[in-house]
């Protein structure tokens, strides 16, 4: 009897929590040999690669969903080229993942690790940590998950400030349409921009001098939009006040500079990682791939 579910491929990067709901739609392969010609669907994470090779290899795929709002390794001009369809999860992370931006904000200025790590070693007197209130806050990126981070910081803030593609008039927040300038404004550089070529090494050794000695930078989106060498020289020779890291560029791997550093925080990836998130997004998958294989539009497609 022929199996009546279509071949789904799930590729590196995609959560292991998917695999059980998706068993019950699809058949699974994780190999693209193992059934080339049939597979009509991929699953991924937001660090998945989908290349054009791949596309190639696949002549029946039809969409490729991914867990995540990262679509840097999915090649979108392969797949607009045999009108592949390509989803992503956006929204429902994105409550989580400006929580943990201004988590990480706080974190820095208070000293809240180091202060805690203090703590259970015995110690009770600690260093002076540094007020958050009333400091400028610039953002790298008004999207969704900027706005959302916007809108947490404003009753902290002095003043919200951000940079993007263009202007969004209907904001009430001040844009600059430089980076540099951004980060010489700003008390925080909070990045929540898109990763991927256009972006990479964005956030310099120029943009970080321009925050300087009194900045904190606070990374939320893609470890590669920061030139990570140029951050840890930065924070060694205190060019830089510190900085909370969600994000590095080449994960899970991070340097033993920044681990050695007591004013910085890190987080290991962890924007999207509560148990409600993570089960939005894993909803959000299905639904997609559910409504394209009922012939209708899926909810969050982007291609």
């Amino acid at each position: 009897m022929v199996d009546p579910r279509p071949d789904l491929l799930l590729v590196p990067g995609a959560p292991a929590t998917l695999e059980a709901p998706l068993a019950e739609r699809f058949v699974l392969h994780r190999r693209p040999e193992a059934a080339a010609d049939a597979i009509r669907a991929i699953a991924g994470g937001g660090s998945s690669v989908v290349d054009a090779a791949l596309i190639a290899g696949l002549p029946a795929l039809e969409i490729i969903a991914i867990h995540g709002v990262g679509h840097e390794g999915i090649d979108l001009a392969a797949a607009r080229a045999r009108n592949i369809r390509v989803t992503l999860t956006p929204d429902v992370l994105t409550d989580d993942v400006a929580d943990l931006a201004i988590a990480l904000w706080l974190s820095v200025h208070r000293r809240l690790v180091v202060n805690d790590r203090a703590l259970r070693a015995g110690g009770w007197n600690a260093p002076l940590a540094r007020r958050a209130s009333g400091r400028r806050i610039g953002l790298f990126g008004m999207g969704h998950i900027g706005q959302a981070i916007a809108r947490r910081a404003q009753p902290f803030a002095a003043e919200i400030l951000y940079t993007s593609r263009a202007a969004k008039p209907d904001l009430p927040w001040r844009f600059l349409p430089d980076l540099r300038a951004l980060a010489q404004a700003s008390d925080v550089l909070i990045v929540a921009v898109a990763g991927g070529a256009a972006t990479r090494h964005a956030v310099d050794a120029a943009v970080l001098d321009a925050l300087g000695p009194e900045g904190v930078l606070i990374n939320i989106a893609r470890g590669p939009i920061v030139d990570e060498a140029a951050l840890i020289a930065a924070l060694e020779r205190g060019g830089l006040a510190g900085a909370g890291l969600d994000v590095f560029e080449d994960e899970p791997r991070v340097p033993k500079a920044l681990l050695a550093m007591d004013q910085v925080v890190l987080s290991p990836h962890q924007g999207s990682a509560t148990r409600e998130g993570r089960a939005q997004m894993a909803a959000l998958v299905l639904a997609n791939l559910d409504a394209h294989f009922r012939g209708e539009a899926p909810p969050s497609a982007i291609v």
